[in-house]
């Protein structure tokens, strides 16, 4: 029998309505089959609610605030059986064409697997491409024409107790899924980015560097939405390209006025920059505080023959921006795709003060007609409070917006219903007007 760990009065409703994680506040009480017990971490225990009502088997770890993660609703057990499925299902619920495109493959709690993510990288060593593919800009068959079939590379975190104890049954699982699913797309190498401040809450390490095979030193080339960027998946800041910004580069790239000025501020490795040139803006300027980030952009304008459009600024983007207002400078569109300023709800009021000055001084930066692209990434802070930030800014700014499209991020990224951490990416699309 499995060790219980029963919930307080009226603490269920939440997870019944599909929320997988206890904290340790909610719990009455741990009862093994003998009695009153203790949890150790990384184990399995079923969770019942103070009628015993069954709510879920999770992964356990006293040691953390969220003391249990609820990974099925069923008395399932989890082996490396367990994990073959929820990677296969994970993998079909995606439906994608995995020879050609990079994606997340596994979304922690939101496929089902609490603590555990995994990206997929597709395309081809950076030193291969130079070295064989002349012309630019270069596209997906240009190079497969010349290269062949593309690679890929795993970029796995695990991030919690329960996950970092079972690597190896995971590794394996992965490997026997993944050739079922996509025959021949075995990866070249994985590598480990468990670098996340909850490994510390865990009472874990920090813990990165290649786990399997090999990645090349100088980074690998991907295409994204027909476009080539570098990614540096173990020197780059988390996986060296966020994958979840896919689609809003895209739409924000459908929306750029041709010959227009674009600010681009947190621009990172210049994703919504490339895209935003190439659909025919004349001029971005690109800001980040990170040297190694702005080297990333140069290469990927380089890439893409926009090298001639693209100025990198390095600083504080908070300094440049007021800068940039004293100066008077006006940009047809202003992206602002910060890092998440709130990594949790006990500095949401200082997070909020943040989003709110970036919008406020990006609004003033646009020209009539000019559209704000506006995104947070924080988890803690919701649609809602989002919107309301934006209104204000506006307010303060003495600019009116129509809303263009709210939008979040793909669906490899999926949003759990009752997990409200799932939906951590919002996106505003506003005009001037």
């Amino acid at each position: 029998m499995k060790k219980r760990i029963i919930l307080k009065h009226r603490q269920e409703k939440r997870i019944l309505a599909g929320h997988p994680w206890v904290y340790d506040n909610e719990v009455k009480e741990i009862r093994g089959p003998s009695g009153p017990t203790v949890l150790e971490p990384g184990e399995t225990a079923d969770v019942e609610s103070a009628d015993k009502t069954y709510l879920g088997r999770a992964l356990v770890n006293p040691r953390s605030k969220i003391i249990a993660r609820i990974y099925s609703p069923s008395k399932e057990g989890i082996d490396k059986g367990f994990f073959k499925r929820r990677f296969r299902e994970a993998v079909k619920r995606r439906n994608y064409d995995f020879s050609c495109k990079s994606c997340r493959l596994v979304f922690a709690e939101a496929d089902f697997l609490p603590g555990l993510i995994i990206d997929r990288f597709t395309g081809w060593s950076l030193n291969d491409v130079e070295r064989a593919v002349s012309g630019s800009p270069l596209s997906f068959s240009m190079v497969k024409n010349v290269l062949g079939r593309p690679h890929s590379w795993l970029s796995i975190q695990f991030l919690t107790f329960g996950m970092d104890r079972r690597r190896e049954e995971i590794l394996a699982a992965l490997d026997e899924a993944l050739a079922l699913e996509t025959p021949g797309s075995a990866p070249d190498g994985i590598i480990e980015k468990s670098g996340a401040k909850v490994r510390e809450l865990e009472g874990l390490p920090m813990t990165e560097g290649l786990i399997r095979g090999s990645f090349p030193e100088n980074g690998i080339v991907i295409f994204e939405n027909g476009l080539p960027f570098v990614v540096h998946i173990e020197g780059g800041q988390k996986t060296g390209h966020f994958l979840d910004q896919s689609e809003n580069r895209a739409f924000a790239a459908s929306l750029v006025r041709p010959g227009g000025s674009v600010l681009d501020a947190f621009c990172y490795t210049g994703g919504f920059g490339v895209h935003l040139v190439r659909s025919g803006a004349a001029q971005v300027t690109a800001v980040d505080v990170s040297a190694s980030a702005l080297a990333a952009l140069r290469k990927n304008a380089s890439l893409n023959a926009v090298e001639h459009a693209i100025t990198s600024v390095q600083g504080d983007v908070f300094e440049i921006l007021r800068s940039m207002e004293r100066a008077k400078e006006k940009f047809d569109m202003v992206v602002l795709d910060p890092p998440a300023f709130a990594k949790n709800h006990m500095v949401l009021e200082n997070a909020a003060r943040g989003y709110k000055e970036i919008n406020l001084r990006g609004l003033r930066l646009l020209k009539p007609g000019g559209i704000l692209a506006t995104f947070s990434c924080s988890q803690a802070l919701n649609e809602y409070r989002f919107r309301r930030i934006i209104a204000d800014a506006a307010l303060d700014a003495e600019r009116r917006l129509h809303q263009i499209a709210f939008r979040c991020q793909p669906p490899d990224h999926p949003i759990l219903l009752g997990y409200d951490e799932s939906f951590y990416l919002k996106a505003g699309f506003y005009r001037v007007i």
